[in-house]
């Protein structure tokens, strides 16, 4: 199928490029009780011959621990430092712990972690040193932002990303501190500058009962950061992509 991007749902995102299949942040269902997805499930063939697992932070609907045991064969995880041990109960492949400028080469790409601002906490009595995104190098560059605010070094990003996966919303009506409404994913593009921009983490998860009386919070976030970028920088390209669908990699893109 050639090298492409999918987006899976939430902060799920399934990276083919250079032979090499990279997953962030797999949450394949449920994230509580009362927190429902609201897509159909992810066919477990779509995930077959993964070579590398990125864990952005430790909140529940990043590392979800029933998805990774659910995850087939034997891929690397890459980790902040201080969730391997979280990890490691449940990983059949080799756990790499990784700090904000370390870098992993997996096949014929290398993975560098970015910081990012949010919170770091798994529990009262499990912490990360730091939440991390991923800038992942090969024939095309692609930035995952995991969760995020927006932070000074973004601008350091520019020039060294082709595709950025934004966070533009969350899994309720309202946002917390350390994420990105639409307009602040716009300014975070603006800041990194990439010639593609896909929004993510929203359109996924949402609390029983709600999404009926909050539909334009659940449906309309991607739209809404293609707005706000358009009217920031008519240069990148936003593609919106529904949970399930896929965009083409065709090396470095143009403007």
């Amino acid at each position: 199928m050639g090298d492409r991007l999918t987006f899976l749902g939430h902060s799920t995102v399934l990276v083919d490029i250079d032979g090499v299949r990279v997953l962030t942040d797999p949450l394949l269902g449920h994230l509580a009780l009362a927190i429902r997805r609201q897509v159909p499930a992810v066919p477990p063939e779509t995930l077959v011959d993964l070579s590398a697992v990125f864990i952005s932070h430790g909140h529940l609907d990043h590392l979800d621990l029933e998805s990774l045991r659910a995850l087939p064969g034997e891929p690397a995880f890459i980790v902040p430092v201080g969730l391997g041990r979280v990890v490691a109960k449940v990983a059949r492949g080799a756990v790499h712990e990784m700090r904000a400028g370390d870098r992993l080469s997996i096949g014929d790409l290398t993975l560098e972690a970015v910081h990012a601002e949010h919170d770091r906490r798994r529990s009262p009595f499990t912490s990360a040193e730091g939440a991390l995104g991923i800038l992942i190098a090969g024939s095309t560059s692609i930035y995952f932002a995991g969760d995020t605010g927006l932070f000074a070094g973004m601008r350091q990003l520019a020039g060294r990303v082709d595709v950025a996966l934004l966070p533009v919303s969350g899994w309720g009506p309202t946002l917390g501190s350390g994420h990105l409404d639409p307009r602040q994913a716009a300014e975070a593009a603006v800041r990194i500058c990439p010639a593609i921009a896909v929004p993510i983490h929203w359109g996924t998860l949402f609390p029983l009962g709600l999404r009926r009386v909050a539909s334009r919070q659940f449906e309309g976030s991607g739209e809404a950061f293609r707005e706000a970028v358009a009217a920031r920088d008519s240069r990148i390209d936003v593609r919106v992509l529904q949970p399930g669908q896929s965009m083409p990699l065709d090396g470095r893109p143009g403007r």
